[in-house]
């Protein structure tokens, strides 16, 4: 027996172009929310110079976590090319492997911290500047690219610097939080924009 294919857009079809659009939604939408989770931890590790390691670790876990889950979303988002959506994913379960490791760390050393922290960036910046420079040209490609260097440059502050205390450790790195994370919220808005626009 012979079930006759629905129309387009009928309910018992796959529709490809709605699922696209509803992860375009997503995408900038956990992008603004991770780029506020990013500001917000960053000044709270600011305004808090007497934080202790235990402190630290937890608000950089969550935000390792949180920014995970912002290129994993972000990865099926329709501004992402096809060719680079692998590494975003591989990226973002690695920050999230890495937010994990934070947590762990809180009864470890400052210097392992700070490993987990640089290293989350590096990966996340270096696989975002992928896929900015390798995509198709897109107004969102600009703020895409500049978020995976300054990313990137965070990575290697953190990696390189030879951090004395937790006090300096957060404020290099709570500078560096509110820098992504308001990037991140342009970038966001930038991709809702876009995504309006071509609609």
């Amino acid at each position: 027996m012979v079930i006759a294919n629905e129309a387009p857009g009928g309910p018992g079809q796959w529709n490809e172009s709605k699922v696209v659009d509803l992860l375009g939604s997503a995408a900038w939408k956990v992008m603004v929310a991770g780029g506020v989770v990013a500001a917000a931890i960053g000044l709270v590790t600011l305004v808090w110079p007497g934080a202790t390691l235990a402190v630290v670790g937890v608000l950089f876990g969550v935000y390792l976590l949180a920014y995970g889950v912002t290129q994993l979303v972000g990865a099926f988002g329709p501004h992402a090319p096809g060719g680079s959506r692998a590494l975003l994913v591989l990226s973002g379960s690695l920050s999230v492997l890495l937010g994990l490791m934070a947590f762990r760390s809180v009864a470890q050393s400052l210097l392992l911290l700070a490993v987990w922290i640089g290293f989350g960036w590096l990966l996340s910046g270096i696989s975002m500047t992928v896929t900015a420079v390798s995509g198709p040209a897109r107004p969102t490609s600009v703020w895409s690219g500049l978020l995976g260097v300054l990313t990137t440059l965070a990575g290697l502050t953190v990696v390189i610097w030879p951090f004395s205390s937790v006090a300096t450790l957060a404020i290099v790195a709570g500078i560096w939080l509110v820098v992504i994370g308001a990037t991140e919220i342009v970038h966001g808005i930038q991709i809702r924009c876009h995504i309006t626009t071509s609609a």
